[in-house]
């Protein structure tokens, strides 16, 4: 470990090997402190038939590409090996094993405490992604039902639900494809959908979906959902016939304004459509062998899935810092400088553009601006 290194970078996921590698490209000495025993350890526990949704092109870390014999949309394993690969390329040996259990202003240092002791420095990244948190909502009845109920974390393949009855809870793109992925597997699988949706292709007119939203970046999210409303409804036809309600929000609105992702269809409606995924309405409760939707409805099922997506609450990390987390513990900035010197998030909050291109783009812009906030306090 660095004596004291210039920057403490907390997480080994793309974005903590994204900032580590532009931090030490700009000259720094950056830590890296994660929990886990390897890089991409959110990745590594991800469901087996788990892509990209964002295509490759746009999907780079900093100065490395995937590799060309990757496809348009590398799968789990292909990402996994991807960030093993950018690890080794410049040289980021993360002290494995070392969870930070909390952060603190120490005089004019970050100090990073962990169970073998602390470790200060001037700058701390708080690179721990979005998907580390899983949230497990309650129902009434839920202590009742008898079945296994697991959180899509958890989530690995098909295998243990065959000749089974199986509720995904979410419409996100985690209960999207894990309902695809069952359904596929011939599970008899339903769909709890709890509220109104949005859905997008994941290609458009020959092109990722991504690119439009790119080209489309600096337009405001009304017009641009009033721009592409008449051609998704051309791509994807009238979904409000499976039995889904569409939002009154457009897909771009929808993550801006609520931090929301609308589902990217990789074939989901498809089996909807043809009956092998059913669509219910939200849980109202729980029974020993199922659930009741809100329309009153009884079924059973053998085990439950929870699509719910996560709620990293980041104040339990950073307790004693005003000023720079929203209500629910989020980061009010990210991949810039915050309202604590010295203190910066990446990767935190969900963008219309590609998670991991904003990755590449904070960490960029991150090193530049720990670079100059470093000379100005010598």
């Amino acid at each position: 470990m660095t004596p004291r290194p210039d920057a403490i970078i907390v997480g080994a996921g793309p974005a903590g090997l994204a900032c580590a590698a532009t931090m030490r490209a700009a000259g720094l000495d950056v830590a890296v402190l994660e929990k886990a025993g390897q890089v991409a350890a959110v990745w590594r526990r991800h469901y087996d038939r788990l892509h990209l949704h964002t295509d490759k092109n746009h999907s780079n870390l900093p100065e490395m590409a995937m590799p060309t014999s990757y496809p348009a949309y590398p799968a789990r394993a292909q990402m996994v090996d991807y960030l093993e690969r950018y690890a080794a390329r410049f040289e980021i040996k993360p002290i494995f094993n070392s969870e930070v259990s909390r952060i603190a202003r120490d005089a004019r240092l970050w100090r990073a405490d962990l169970a073998e002791g602390s470790i200060v420095a001037p700058v701390v990244v708080i690179a721990t992604g979005i998907a580390d948190a899983p949230h497990r909502p309650t129902w009434p009845g839920i202590e009742r039902y008898s079945g296994p109920i697991l959180h899509s974390s958890e989530y690995r393949n098909p295998g243990p639900y065959a000749g089974k009855r199986v509720l995904v809870v979410g419409f996100g793109n985690s209960g999207g494809e894990i309902a695809l992925d069952l359904a596929n597997a011939s599970v008899d699988v339903a769909l709890s959908v709890r509220g109104p949706v949005q859905v997008i292709p994941r290609d458009l007119l020959g092109f990722p979906i991504l690119s439009w939203a790119i080209l489309y970046q600096r337009l405001p999210a009304r017009l641009v959902d009033a721009i592409n409303a008449p051609v998704l409804r051309l791509a994807l036809g009238n979904f409000e016939k499976l039995g889904l309600r569409r939002a009154a929000k457009g897909p771009r609105r929808m993550v801006e304004e609520d931090g929301r992702v609308p589902l990217i269809d990789i074939g989901t409606l498809g089996r909807i459509k043809d009956g092998a995924i059913k669509v219910r309405g939200g849980i109202a409760r729980f029974t020993t062998d199922g659930a009741v939707f809100a329309d009153a409805t009884n079924e059973a099922f053998d085990a439950v899935i929870l699509a719910t997506g996560f709620r990293p609450d980041l104040r339990r990390l950073i307790p004693e810092i005003e000023g720079v987390f929203d209500r629910h513990g989020m980061p009010l900035v990210t991949g810039r400088p915050t309202a604590a010197p010295g203190l910066y998030f990446c990767g935190q909050i969900t963008v219309p553009t590609g998670q991991l291109r904003e990755i590449g783009i904070e960490a960029e812009r991150i090193a530049r601006s720990v670079k100059r906030y470093l000379e100005s306090a010598a």
